[in-house]
């Protein structure tokens, strides 16, 4: 009897041990997805015909990131409102957007 309750016990384990697994499988799924969009929405505005603005804007760009979004450059405002311009759609931050210009 005592060995039933242990396989009992043991398959319990076993099957909320593929359910937390399968559940944190979808939740990075999920995430990776969204950040995938994301990070593909930014490089799309990032390489357009506008390369001449967010070359400018890159050492603004590394200001604006390196200290937490408290320097703010003309270059990179410029840079900014060129790409909210481009795509009125994109829903970035301008962390975000500064993080892209930087990784071009």
């Amino acid at each position: 009897m005592k060995r039933l309750s242990l396989l009992a016990a043991v398959g319990v384990f076993a099957l909320s041990g593929l359910a937390s697994a399968s559940s944190f499988i979808a939740t990075t799924d999920t995430i990776g997805a969204s950040l995938a969009n994301s990070v593909e929405g930014t490089s799309d505005v990032s390489s357009g015909g506008s390369d001449k603005v967010l070359l400018q804007a890159q050492d603004d760009a590394a200001s604006f990131v390196a200290s937490g979004g408290a320097i703010r450059g003309v270059r990179l405002e410029a840079a900014l409102a060129h790409i909210r311009q481009q795509q009125p759609a994109l829903s970035a931050t301008d962390m975000q957007l500064a993080e892209a210009i930087l990784a071009r």
